[in-house]
């Protein structure tokens, strides 16, 4: 060893002696904490991370699918859309239209050689696309003010009809006096004179109706086809021969004041001509010519003011002779229609116990079931949803889910896309049980239980009653992001579909019409019941909550009882007679949900609003509703927060900044806030933690 390695070694020594002894002199700052392992439990950054499959579009010989799939993104704070191609043989996916911007709608061209589809870059308008699948070059069509909707193609792939918004003509009454050079004046008045002048999700509506466009698939300037002060709604269908296209419009004189009593038309491309095909009171909708052309299936049904009616299917002949239904006997309501390529069968898609289904049935009415577990839409709460779409051979391409993931692209049973499989495998997620529920009246009540991460059986935890909106819609045990969240608090989850709900038949949904809330009610203390039964939900540790209908049976059952610890009322009708004069498509509640006009029969309005009941309520309830709510307005949910606030009764009124009702949770960075502001209100007055 030499001199200079001794001294070094010595000289090392020293110092860290010296620090050594530092150490012991001198007070430290706290060690930095280990990096924490990611949870295992769903958290409200997990919405970022979610994607999601809707839209699966088939090519025509059957061999690939476009699909729009939504993917959070965290810095933008919202679900954005693109496109991708996935492979139907070996699932490979390649992203077709996935830069900067949202991709939706594609479809194909009757060849299957081009793929037409909307996007828009951030701030821009929406426009319409054509990608050529076999160079991969894609150009634009249009160059339009508003978003393309409706978009279908000729059957020679020659031209591309849409429907679009056509400005119209503002109302004025007089004039103010002229405004100097220079000066800077209020913005000129306002005059409303429609009927529904404001939509929820779109606000305040500007003048102008929706009319059918076409342009050349090529590009150029595009045609329009319809006009007049009326609304012409897609689906649109062309005619086999290409001169025509057939579509639904309600065009009576009153039409503002008879919301639902569309018709279908056909209108002449080369003259704008209109033919009326179809001419019963109710709303007839979503025509589809037949691939021969010689006939047109429709959906609707005779509309005799209840409050729920099943959609059927119906078959006419060209010229609107020869009407005939073919799902009389089905008994529920058909939502999705297209022609097998042989124009000798449908296919539909439909809800039957909770459950999505797609069928075939021919031309006698004859029905085989060949898809029952769509799913999909909505990421919040576990509604019944889900999209398909049907190849010339008969491939069915659609999208489905279970209660742990949301939906992937599935064809005849097979998973094609996994695409939150990564995210999943390091989450412990909230399982979903059946929970088998008698009403009063011995009807069997659709219902389930979700159980916390971990939930050891025979172990009692706090639950929620989480109550579906509609009222005439449906649950499944799907996915369901509240739900998880909730259930990751270490809550259970009971959820059902009470009488009312879709999915069971007119006669079920039609036992609350003009009595909404009443007996659905009861199911629903019938589910809570079920749930201490089984052993999991905690008698003195219950809670509920639910949106829109929900909110409103939330509200109605703290008037009724005052067994639930703590209650959050989301986006509810408060009271009837305000609700049908403020909420955006005026007229409805009057003519369906009662018998009467509010000024008429004040008393059966009021006999059914929660405000009725306040002076019952002691339960400690959150009202949570958006900022832009035009369906169940604001005033709706500040009118309950005040009545509480008045009576004393403990309340917060939370507020989702520039949410509609519909777009309640459409910002991912809310819909966890929501969720967690719920729990916050709930765990104030949870006892199994004192």
């Amino acid at each position: 060893m030499n001199k200079g390695n001794s001294m070094l070694r010595i000289t090392l020594a020293l110092l860290l002696a010296g620090s050594a002894t530092a150490a012991l002199a001198q007070p430290q700052p706290p060690a930095a904490p280990a990096a924490q392992a990611p949870s295992r439990l769903f958290t409200g950054s997990d919405l970022f991370a979610l994607e999601q499959a809707s839209d699966p579009q088939i090519s025509p010989d059957g061999t690939r699918i476009a699909y729009v799939r939504r993917s959070g993104d965290v810095m933008q704070d919202r679900m954005r859309q693109t496109i991708w191609l996935v492979d139907v043989k070996t699932g490979a996916q390649e992203p077709l239209a996935a830069g900067t911007g949202s991709y939706f709608s594609p479809r194909w061209s009757a060849d299957g050689r081009r793929l037409a589809y909307v996007a828009t870059g951030e701030g821009g308008a929406p426009q319409l696309y054509v990608r050529w699948m076999a160079s991969g070059e894609t150009a634009r069509i249009t160059g339009l003010p508003d978003s393309p909707q409706a978009i279908a193609w000729s059957p020679d792939g020659s031209r591309i009809a849409y429907t679009m918004r056509v400005p119209g003509t503002p109302t004025t009454l007089g004039s103010a006096p002229p405004k100097p050079e220079g000066a800077k004046w209020a913005e000129p008045l306002e005059v409303i004179d429609r009927v529904t002048y404001r939509a929820d999700g779109g606000g305040y509506l500007k003048p102008g109706n929706d009319h059918i466009f076409i342009v050349s698939a090529d590009g150029g300037g595009p045609r329009q086809i319809t006009s007049g002060a009326f609304d012409d709604f897609g689906p649109l269908s062309w005619s086999r021969d290409g001169r025509s296209i057939v579509f639904a419009a309600n065009r009576r004189a009153d039409w503002e004041r008879e919301l639902n009593d569309s018709d279908i038309y056909s209108v002449d491309i080369a003259s704008g001509t209109l033919t009326k095909l179809t001419s019963r009171y109710g709303p007839d909708a979503s025509p589809a010519v037949s691939p021969d052309g010689q006939r047109i299936a429709y959906l609707g049904f005779d509309d005799k003011y209840t409050s729920y009616a099943v959609t059927q299917l119906y078959v006419m002949d060209r010229d609107g002779g020869n009407v005939r239904p073919l799902t009389a006997a089905l008994d529920r309501e058909i939502e999705t229609v297209a022609w097998a390529k042989d124009g000798r069968s449908l296919y539909v898609s439909y809800d039957d116990h909770a459950k999505k289904k797609v069928a075939r049935i021919t031309l006698d009415g004859r029905l085989t079931v060949v898809a029952d577990d769509l799913a999909g839409g909505g990421l919040d709460r576990p509604y019944t949803g889900g999209s398909f779409s049907v190849s010339d051979g008969g491939t069915i391409a659609y999208t489905s889910s279970d209660p742990t993931r949301p939906a992937d692209v599935y064809v005849g049973g097979r998973r094609l896309t996994r695409l939150n499989d990564t995210l999943m495998a390091g989450k412990a997620m909230a399982r979903v049980e059946p929970l088998a529920v008698t009403a009063k009246d011995g009807r069997k009540i659709d219902a389930w239980i979700v159980l916390p991460p971990g939930h050891v059986a025979g172990r009692r935890v706090p639950t929620i009653l989480e109550i579906h909106g509609g009222p005439h819609t449906a649950y499944a045990p799907v996915f369901a992001t509240d739900y998880q969240l909730y259930a990751a608090a270490g809550y259970a989850v009971v959820y059902a579909n009470p009488r009312g709900s879709t999915s069971y038949g007119a006669e079920f949904a039609n036992l609350i019409d003009k009595n909404y809330p009443s007996e659905d009610y009861d199911d629903l203390i019938a589910a809570v019941d079920a749930a201490i039964a089984t052993g999991v939900a905690d008698p003195d540790n219950l809670f509920v909550t639910g949106g829109s209908g929900g909110g409103v049976l939330t509200s109605w059952i703290v008037g009724k009882t005052d067994r639930f610890k703590a209650a959050a009322t989301q986006k509810p009708v408060i009271n009837w007679i305000s609700e049908a004069l403020t909420m955006d498509a005026s007229g409805f509640t009057s003519r369906y949900w009662f018998r009467k006009q509010p000024w008429e029969d004040p008393m059966s309005y009021w006999a059914r609003s929660p405000l009725s009941l306040v002076g019952n309520v002691k339960t400690p309830t959150l009202v949570v509703v958006g900022s832009e709510d035009y369906r169940t307005p604001v005033s709706e949910s500040e009118q309950y927060y005040a009545a509480l606030q008045i009576r004393g009764v403990p309340t917060a009124l939370v507020k989702v900044t520039g949410a509609s009702h519909g777009g309640f949770t459409a910002r991912p960075s809310q819909s966890a806030a929501k969720a967690s502001a719920i729990l916050a209100w709930f765990d104030r007055y949870r006892t199994d933690r004192k």
